[in-house]
């Protein structure tokens, strides 16, 4: 069985000839999605550890490029009741999320990514962004026809929002430094999977200068 970058390699043969991985590339009017850095996502004491601290950073250096383009940002967070009895399944599977409590410092952004003004918080029980959510009629009043999704964790809630993002219409673009999980295998598969099938996974350094073309939250047009 193939390991490691050559198990990658071979997959990738596969879904070539297959015709995936095409590229959707930036559209016109982009927001930013920070997913669940919250303390808890970010902090190996909770529910943390992996490379999330390193994209957190990541993401804070994104973010200022973002609101001085004048794009949307928008936050999610996940609380729970204290019996997780509006955890659904997903609180049977994952019992350890009862930290999500409303109030706690768990349940905090993250400080180096902090909520600024005109920001937007979106609140979900779910592993989506999406579902349950007001996040697509907040997405049609602003216009927004990309996301660009950073967080946690990349083989879950990212990728659940990644998902429903493409499937809801959206081009959707995640900076690879931009996200985390808290092992490398999950991480590496996602991306790579998302890459064939649901989003473009571009480096950080791509979406600050596509960023660079935004003005007022919409790319300025081409120069003949």
């Amino acid at each position: 069985m193939a390991t490691g970058a050559k198990f990658f390699e071979d997959a990738l043969t596969i879904y070539r000839a297959q015709q995936f991985g095409n590229r959707v590339g930036f559209g016109e009017r982009p927001a930013v999605i920070v997913v669940d850095l919250t303390n808890a996502g970010t902090d190996p004491a909770y529910l943390g550890g992996g490379n999330i601290g390193t994209a957190t950073e990541h993401t804070a250096t994104l973010l200022p490029k973002a609101r001085a383009a004048g794009c949307p940002v928008i936050y999610s967070i996940v609380v729970y009741r204290e019996d997780l009895r509006d955890a659904g399944t997903f609180g049977m599977k994952v019992p350890s999320v009862k930290v999500l409590q409303e109030g706690s410092k768990a349940v905090e952004i993250d400080s180096r990514v902090a909520l600024q003004a005109g920001d937007y918080l979106i609140v979900k029980k779910a592993p989506s962004v999406f579902f349950g959510t007001n996040l697509n009629m907040l997405l049609t009043h602003l216009r927004v026809d990309t996301l660009i999704v950073t967080g946690c964790t990349t083989s879950g809630c990212v990728r659940a929002t990644v998902v429903d993002g493409c499937s809801s219409g959206y081009r959707v673009i995640v900076p690879r430094e931009c996200v985390g999980d808290r092992a490398p295998g999950p991480h590496e598969a996602n991306l790579f999977d998302m890459d064939q099938k649901y989003a473009d996974i571009v480096a950080t350094d791509d979406v600050i200068t596509y960023l660079g073309s935004v003005t007022g939250g919409k790319r300025r047009p081409a120069h003949p």
